[in-house]
């Protein structure tokens, strides 16, 4: 027997993005804030005042209901940026000489 554990609030969007219904927030984003900063649910609250508490409350149950996943997906999208600043041609320095004219 199966049981699928339904979140008010959140709804699954293209390449199974869980997001904040009706808003451009994804889960991901705000459990990133809320593991990388420390942000409480309140602090959350406070830095997004367009989500309602409810919507946050969802968003981090499903965070903690699906931990593992989610700091393993936030680890590597962490490793594909750094790898691509790494990649990058040119240095901030020629980017800041192009820009000034030198």
């Amino acid at each position: 027997m199966s049981a699928t554990t339904h979140y008010p609030h959140l709804t699954v969007g293209p390449s199974d993005q869980v997001a904040i219904e009706g808003t451009r927030y994804k889960v991901l984003h705000l459990a990133g804030e809320h593991y990388a900063y420390g942000w409480s649910a309140e602090e959350l609250m406070r830095q997004h005042p367009d989500l309602r508490p409810e919507q946050i409350y969802s968003a981090m149950t499903f965070f903690y209901d699906h931990f593992d996943e989610l700091v393993e997906q936030m680890k590597r999208s962490d490793q594909e940026l750094e790898a691509r600043r790494k990649s990058q041609s040119l240095s901030r320095e020629a980017l800041l000489s192009r820009r000034s004219g030198a």
